[in-house]
């Protein structure tokens, strides 16, 4: 009997993350769309729960073969063992659908034997009492949990590790601008409402509307932070996407101007559709680079700016899974200095006694680049979304 069409899907996806270095959630997008809700929920548990706990699933590999695998064979191997270990997959079902996955390589019979042992003798991991063992047991690289070990403490570096392999809550955000009533189920909280059960949020209607997008309750505190005010000049730089533009335009009313700046310009025709849908009229997309641009080129000084600079997503490990083998100490250090590099050119855009406020979704103390003043931090295992460092500067700077 060939595999399901999820688990095939879940396959092709897993292979061009490894082999391609594809992102995880792009591909999915792409590769399941043929499929019904069920079958997409299903490669999107498989495939995200499978690249987060890589690093766990390799382990276990290591010690049951000896030799190189083919890619089919090991993505196989792979989502097996995940189902096997962390689902509640029937195990006959998680057994016999891999091998099917790995055919018709010869590997099939190794799947198949390394599976089956699995099922029968479970698995020994190391204690978490150390980083290293934290490493294993956790699924994260070891950099990353020895850098959130001495940063946190053994106990909160424990429960964070844990907290990246479970399920990301799904928020989304109402905006008044569209004047659409919402009716979907839900925890409501400010503009956010938390969505329990499945739920294609591209294809609502709503979402057509303007009435709703995703977005993490961590990404939402930030235009908050901002407190833009009607009438006011808000600069936003890096905006794409542009969930925090858009919720900037909400909570002023859409009166005002709001300066977006993308620096790459696809990003940028996306962010001016994102602002459409969500009616927002007050802003204005600048293509520009962050680092660069000038009072004279986007109309004057600002009263407030918002400074969301790229970094290394370490606080969307949920949704993002393979971000985690992706990042690197020095892809950290190279994000600092355009970090600052952006600060330094947004303090010269910003009007005196203005408020400037510095946002990233990473858990990483190098990217703080904004220190003192007003702090906020959210943590996945605390807070139950996002992980986010927001901070404000508030007066003469």
């Amino acid at each position: 009997m060939p595999a399901s069409p999820a688990r095939r899907t879940a396959l092709t996806v897993l292979r061009r993350v490894e082999e391609q270095g594809a992102f995880a959630d792009r591909a999915l997008h792409g590769d399941a769309k043929e499929l019904d809700a069920r079958d997409r929920a299903l490669a999107k548990r498989l495939v995200f729960g499978t690249i987060q706990r890589r690093g766990t699933l390799d382990w276990i590999i290591a010690r049951h073969v000896t030799r190189a695998l083919e890619p089919q064979v090991r993505a196989a191997l792979l989502l097996g063992l995940y189902q096997l270990l962390y689902t509640d997959v029937p195990a006959h079902a998680a057994v016999a659908e891999s091998v099917e996955l790995a055919k018709p390589s010869p590997g099939a019979k190794l799947v198949n034997a390394v599976l089956r042992k699995v099922q029968r003798e479970g698995v020994h991991l190391p204690s978490d009492d150390t980083p290293e063992g934290a490493a294993i047991v956790h699924s994260h690289p070891e950099w990353l949990t020895k850098m959130w070990w001495d940063w946190l403490g053994p106990d909160e570096a424990r429960a964070l590790l844990a907290a990246d392999n479970e399920p990301a809550e799904l928020a989304l955000r109402i905006n008044p601008l569209a004047g659409v009533e919402v009716d979907i189920k839900g925890r409501r909280e400010d503009d956010a409402l938390v969505i329990e059960g499945p739920i294609d949020v591209l294809a609502h209607p709503l979402y057509a509307a303007g009435a709703i997008t995703p977005q993490s309750r961590a990404s939402q505190r930030v235009a908050r932070v901002v407190d833009p005010q009607p009438g006011e000049r808000i600069l936003d730089l890096c905006a794409a996407p542009g969930g925090k533009t858009t919720h900037l335009a909400a909570l002023m009313g859409d009166q005002g101007t709001i300066v977006a700046v993308e620096k790459h310009a696809q990003r940028a025709k996306a962010l001016e559709a994102q602002a459409t849908r969500m009616h927002a009229t007050s802003v204005t997309v600048h293509v520009g680079d962050a680092k660069e641009v000038t009072a004279d080129q986007l109309g004057g000084s600002f009263d407030r700016v918002l400074i969301d600079p790229p970094c290394s997503g370490l606080g969307t490990l949920r949704t993002h899974p393979d971000l985690r083998w992706r990042a690197t100490p020095e892809a950290i250090e190279v994000l600092r200095r355009e970090q600052e590099a952006i600060v330094d050119t947004a303090r010269t855009l910003l009007k005196p006694g203005g408020r400037l406020v510095y946002s990233t979704c990473t858990l990483s103390p190098r990217e703080e680049v904004v220190a003192g003043g007003t702090v906020q931090r959210t943590l996945p295992h605390r807070d139950g979304t996002d992980g986010f460092y927001i901070a404000v500067s508030d007066g003469d700077v």
